[in-house]
């Protein structure tokens, strides 16, 4: 059974995302700085993506070996490894470590790129790159070790916009895209994808039926029902609904802003259905949900 990266460090990082109050912080991804001394890590399958960021000033001699290929190399500042979930993986380090580690959710993955960004990520989703040089990523992963070190009143909120930054750079950069030949049928593609998503975007507060979506893809209902259940994963009711609660997540975010308007806002017929369908997809109440992250 894969494993949790974090459940086999060697040693404590000395930042730790996980421990942020903020309690959405951590929604798209875990991010951990470490200075650890050499050591090693085993070979294992892990549940997650994990982004391995280099901060360290000297190159150094590192090994990493990936479904039982040894990779050996000059880690230098800046320098990015991206092992992908289920992928055997294992570490080597010859000189006191300056890293951050990223890991990241698959299925929080698939549905940010979706939801975010309009992308239909292939199964793997980030490309298996054993090594790789990028400033600009390695920027941004320090810019969320700095949210954290602040531990202040505003450090789970920039953490959770800096971490939606860094993930937009990861995807649009080093994702694996579904190719349109292996996507379950070339006439359902990412351009399909973004009509039905603009849709539901610009009508969000209205009722939304199959029959409107399938018509902004083109298709008839049942063969747009089929192949959006084949490629999304979810029926296209079972997404917009989704979507409506994510929304109504953000929205309740303003403590000032009455759940009534929220939920007509939402789509939702009144706060009492509001009510029974974010409990039914999230197991509070809307108010409970407020509450806990308040």
């Amino acid at each position: 059974m894969p494993r949790r990266y974090a459940e086999i460090y060697p040693s404590l990082p000395l930042l730790n995302s996980d421990g942020l109050t903020h309690a959405s912080a951590a929604a798209l991804m875990s991010v951990r700085y470490f200075q650890a001394e050499p050591a090693s890590m085993p070979a294992e399958i892990f549940a997650e993506h994990h982004v391995l960021l280099n901060l360290k000033e000297d190159p150094h001699r590192v090994q990493n070996t990936r479904d039982g290929e040894l990779h050996e190399f000059t880690f230098r500042k800046n320098d990015i490894i991206v092992t992908p979930a289920g992928v055997r993986t294992g570490w080597v380090w010859f000189e006191t470590s300056d890293v951050i580690v990223v890991t990241l959710e698959p299925d929080r993955v698939r549905y940010f790129a979706e939801t975010e960004l309009g992308l239909l990520l292939d199964p793997q989703q980030f490309k298996d790159l054993p090594l790789f040089s990028d400033a600009d990523l390695c920027a941004a992963g320090v810019m969320l070790r700095e949210a954290i070190e602040a531990d202040d009143m505003t450090s789970g909120v920039m953490f959770e916009a800096l971490s939606r930054v860094f993930l937009v750079k990861l995807l649009q950069r080093y994702g694996k895209r579904r190719p349109e030949e292996v996507a379950l049928s070339s006439r359902f593609t990412s351009a399909h994808y973004n009509r039905v998503l603009a849709f539901i975007r610009a009508n969000l507060d209205r009722t939304i039926t199959l029959d409107d979506l399938a018509s902004e893809a083109g298709m008839s209902p049942s063969h747009f029902s089929r192949l959006f259940k084949e490629t999304v994963g979810n029926t296209p009711m079972q997404y917009v609904m989704a979507y409506r609660i994510e929304q109504a997540s953000q929205m309740m975010k303003d403590a000032t802003r009455p759940l009534g308007e929220i939920a007509l806002a939402c789509g939702f017929a009144d706060q009492a259905h509001f009510s029974r369908s974010f409990k039914q997809l999230t197991g509070q109440t809307p108010r409970q949900f407020r509450v806990s992250n308040a």
